[in-house]
């Protein structure tokens, strides 16, 4: 078994959580120099526009407004962060 490091989360009305990962895994998804931190956020944006995704595009039934309204930003925020549309990461079109 491996050590672990501990990253902290800290939502905007001051609340945190803290997470621990096995030490080495985030160096498996980090371009050199890219620092630790950028790789966890990238790793949570990226889950965050997925899930996203699938409630606004894959639920049965007809979406509330303000899903497809959160999912669209969110698409937003992963291309400004990525450069690429969600769409075109996911492989596919809405």
């Amino acid at each position: 078994m491996v050590d672990t490091e501990t990253y902290t989360i800290e939502g905007p009305s001051g609340d945190s959580e803290e997470i621990e990962l096995p030490e080495g895994l985030v160096d498996i998804f980090a371009e050199q120099g890219e620092e630790p931190t950028d790789v966890v956020a990238d790793v949570l944006v990226q889950a965050f526009a997925q899930q996203a995704h699938v409630v606004a595009h894959h639920s049965e039934g007809e979406v509330a407004s303000d899903i497809a309204a959160i999912n669209d930003t969110m698409e937003d925020l992963f291309e400004e962060r990525f450069g690429v549309a969600l769409a075109d990461a996911l492989g596919h079109s809405h």
